[in-house]
Order: C-alpha cells, then structure tokens, then sequence
C-alpha cells in the first residue's frame, strides 16, 4: 500500500523490517518494492532487490520481469532493463511496453522504434 501512494521510502523500510524478521517475500512483495525504488530512483536497492529475486528464482517470472524492466529504466539504467527483458521466456504486452518505454525514457529513439517493430511482427 505504501509504494501505491507514492509512499516509496516508506515500503523500502517495511520491507527492511520484514526482512529483519524472518518474513520471506514472494513475487508480490517484489513488485512492490521494485515500484518504491522505480518511484524513488534507488537503483542500489533496486540492484539488491535484484539480486534477492534471482536467489528466489523469480527474475523470468513475467511479472516480476516486467517489474525489474520498469524499475531499471526509472532508475536510467537501459542495458540492465534489456538484460532482463531479454531473459524474460514468455514476454507479453507489458514486458514489451515497459521496454520500449525504458528507451525511449532514456532518449534511445532508435532503439524503441526497432523495438516496437520487433513486437509488431511477432504479433
């Protein structure tokens, strides 16, 4: 609730504390913390959070993917929005929108049109 009303810093200390506690996140809790730190531009959080997904076994979840995308193109990091983008198995209207959004966020006008063609042709 916190990171959907724009309380990003908030969700990123519960979080913190849940962690304290033992309680383990599951792919809802994940999306949730990477849209705090998409909202609050914490790259080194989103980064560890990154890397907590990964020990779960969530990252080519779609859901997940899709969040990590957003995340790091909010947080100007392109290549590694597209690193995940890339291993994403079963992409979908999302993975693809948030992608090209990461793009054309960074000013790679380029890209996001290759890119738009690509999902165009794969339907």
């Amino acid at each position: 609730a916190y990171s959907q009303n724009g309380h990003g810093k908030e969700a990123l200390q519960l979080f913190q504390q849940m962690q304290m506690k033992g309680v383990q996140p599951n792919r809802i809790t994940f999306v949730s913390i990477l849209d705090a730190c998409a909202n609050q531009s914490a790259l080194v959080a989103g980064k560890e959070n990154h890397a907590s997904i990964i020990d779960y076994g969530f990252e080519t979840n779609a859901v997940v993917g899709n969040s990590l995308i957003n995340m790091y193109g909010k947080c100007r990091s392109v290549d590694d929005a597209r690193n995940i983008f890339d291993k994403i198995p079963q992409r979908n209207v999302i993975s693809w929108n948030s992608m090209i959004a990461a793009y054309a966020e960074r000013g790679c006008c380029r890209e996001a049109f290759q890119l738009l063609k690509q999902m165009q042709l794969k339907g």
